[in-house]
């Protein structure tokens, strides 16, 4: 895929231009375009970050005695003997004055909310002082059983100004999932809404506060903040309401000094199974890793105005809120993600940059949505896209029906580090279908089978130097067992991440899905991500799940499709052949499915992940319960389905050559696909 999409624009100045300038003013060093600025950044660790630190003005208490002293994996120690806090720089500010706003906050349960700077700095002074009445100090466990709205970013703020460490789930996270979150790290102080709309329906949540409230015993205060009717916790018990938390005080605000790897925040793995990895991280690190990624990557600083289509169960919304540590105006969004209605509020909000999953994009494209023709769309600059890869054809639709002008950074991470090790630059073109490069400061390598870096074939992503952001640990992992067995246990002093990818010649980067839901039959390996690429580029078919059932005895194993259908449409014989065709012209004839099957829903997890692995699991006999967590999952039921017919698997066949069980959420169709 050699088609340019967008080129830098010559003489256009960029943040990362900017750094530049000054590493060749300040340090003497300069750099023949971005590939050797990428070199040195992953070779001089110490020399890159100690310069991200001066260059962006990091303010500490106690300064750091050495950058990095040994660049190891695990137990690497970044800026040793600083103290610092991550919400003193992001209240900073830069470029931006005292009536300037700073946060948007838009919502589909209440009207519109904007924060100046310093209405935030006040909103914050305020809340923080409610901490302290309750008792809240360096070390404590403040929960947010809240959405995406200023409130939880101010509490987010304030809990961190103590020192104290922050945690939050969605509230449209089931109760068991938000109580395998929390009790791992029993907080002290719970804050809660009462409930939501979503779509134009009210979501009470009185009952799951409840039973959350009930289940942690470590919660000596719980918060209620009354979002779904208004104002209405104005009249509630005083000492537990928002409005009690956020009374007037003549406290000032002050900013706890912490050490550089002191707890910020506590973040979860999607928990599909087992219980979520509690994973922390600290204030130092996803300090310089936000200034780095919001500055130098997407660009942001004064007069940006930066969305992201996040709930707080996803680390990108701590990505998003980190934007006024560059100066860039944050806009927040509480409600459901229209096709249309987003592109809109991004008009009506006047957004420079657009961040959202790449399964908005593909759901915008394939229902014909023209954003460019729904609103004014002038001040935008910039759209990210992550949660999962972004196929060629999304790539096209971007220029297509967004802009021409606007830089496309399709990214990939994840939680474990609250950032991207692959995303764009504005130094870098475009390509269809291809990420543009590897982060600054993420040495990304493809390892094959060996264990060896490969360019231009596809292998496991590792990371082979650390990053600042990498987790300070699990939360209870006193020994690091669990930590190093996450990321440690297949190359020794090497970050396995658990995607496939392959670097190109060029530097761009193709993800191609998890390493563990592999297609791998006769010798031809192929991630999802391709797989989905083309089922999905069918009109008739609206999501899909591939797994691949291995042979124990070495044979090609069986590959099953399940798709869901536009409404109204039933799997036919034209359909299962023409899928066949597609895949067996796209990719190879031994990824066309040995059996194709219709289902209601594709089991996905609340921040949109397929659920893979737990498919899998499940069609190979292992009970529902143990196979996933449905407490993480957005449609739990849909899992029901791959259970029912496992079981007819299993049953004897009817002389149809059809499942005796199959249900009524699968159309089952046998091996004829092919």
């Amino acid at each position: 895929m050699n088609n340019v999409l967008w080129r830098p624009v010559p003489g256009r100045r960029s943040r990362v231009g900017d750094f530049l300038t000054w590493l060749d003013r300040e340090r003497g060093r300069s750099f023949d375009g971005y590939p050797q600025l990428w070199e040195w950044s992953t070779t001089d660790l110490a020399g890159f970050w100690r310069a991200v630190w001066d260059h962006f003005d990091v303010r500490a208490y106690d300064p750091p005695s050495d950058t990095l002293p040994q660049a190891r994996m695990p137990g690497a120690r970044w800026f040793p003997g600083a103290t610092l806090n991550y919400a003193e720089h992001v209240l900073r500010m830069p470029g931006l004055a005292d009536d300037d706003p700073v946060v948007f906050g838009y919502s589909q349960t209440r009207a519109p909310v904007t924060l100046t700077a310093a209405q935030l700095r006040e909103r914050v002074r305020r809340v923080r002082a409610g901490l302290v009445r309750l008792g809240v100090g360096t070390g404590d466990r403040v929960a947010a059983y809240a959405p995406n709205i200023p409130e939880t970013f101010v509490l987010m703020l304030a809990t961190a100004s103590l020192g104290a460490v922050f945690s939050s789930c969605a509230p449209e996270f089931g109760t068991r999932s938000v109580v395998d979150r929390w009790r791992q790290i029993a907080p002290k102080v719970l804050v809660a809404v009462d409930g939501y709309v979503y779509g134009g329906k009210r979501i009470d949540r009185g009952a799951e506060v409840a039973s959350v409230h009930s289940a942690l015993s470590s919660v000596e205060h719980l918060v209620t903040l009354s979002y779904l009717d208004g104002p209405a916790y104005l009249d509630g018990p005083a000492p537990d309401g928002w409005a009690a938390l956020e009374a007037d005080t003549d406290e000032p605000l002050e900013f706890a000094p912490v050490p550089f790897d002191h707890p910020l925040y506590v973040l979860y793995s999607s928990g599909t199974t087992g219980l979520p990895k509690p994973i922390v991280h600290g204030h130092g690190g996803i300090l310089l890793e936000h200034l780095k990624m919001l500055a130098l990557h997407h660009d942001l600083g004064p007069g940006d105005r930066f969305f992201w289509y996040t709930t707080t169960g996803w680390m990108m919304w701590n990505f998003l809120v980190s934007g006024p540590a560059v100066g860039a105006a944050v806009v927040m969004y509480d409600g459901a993600p229209d096709p249309v209605g987003l592109w809109q509020l991004a008009a009506e909000a006047g957004m420079t940059y657009f961040g959202t999953s790449a399964p908005f994009l593909l759901a915008c494209r394939k229902a014909g949505v023209v954003p460019r023709e729904l609103a004014d769309l002038s001040a935008l600059r910039g759209v990210g896209s992550t949660g999962a890869p972004l196929p060629p054809e999304g790539f096209r639709w971007v220029y297509e029906a967004v802009g021409e002008r606007v830089l496309l950074a399709s990214l990939s991470g994840g939680t474990d580090v609250c950032t991207g090790f692959v995303g764009g630059s504005p130094l870098l073109p475009v390509y269809e279908g291809e990420i543009s490069c590897r982060c600054l400061g993420a040495r990304v390598e493809a390892f094959n089978d060996k264990g060896e870096p490969v360019i231009g074939q596809l292998g496991e992503l590792v990371i082979t130097e650390p990053m600042p952001s990498m987790p300070v640990g699990f939360w209870g992992d006193e020994d690091g067992e669990r930590y190093r067995e996450a990321y440690f246990d297949v190359y020794p002093g090497v970050w396995r991440h658990g995607d496939w990818i392959t670097i190109t010649e060029r530097g761009t980067c193709v993800i191609t899905g998890r390493s563990d839901a592999t297609l791998n039959r006769g010798g031809v390996r192929l991630g999802t991500a391709e797989f989905y690429s083309v089922v999905e580029g069918l009109p008739e078919i609206v999501d899909s799940v591939v797994v691949h059932l291995e042979d124990a005895e070495g044979g090609a194993g069986e590959l099953l499709l399940f798709v869901v259908l536009a409404n109204g449409r039933e799997l036919d014989d034209e359909l299962r052949a023409r899928i066949a065709r597609e895949l067996r012209t796209a990719l190879s004839p031994r990824h066309v499915p040995d059996e194709i099957h219709q289902v209601r829903a594709v089991p996905r997890t609340l921040s949109a992940k397929k659920l893979e692995v737990p498919v899998k699991k499940i069609l190979t006999g292992t009970p529902v319960e143990r196979a996933a967590a449905t407490g993480a999952l957005a449609n739990p039921e849909s899992l029901q389905a791959f259970a029912e017919f496992a079981r007819g698997r299993a049953a004897p066949e009817e002389p149809t050559g059809r499942a005796s069980a199959a249900s009524a959420d699968a159309s089952v169709t046998r091996r004829g696909s092919g």
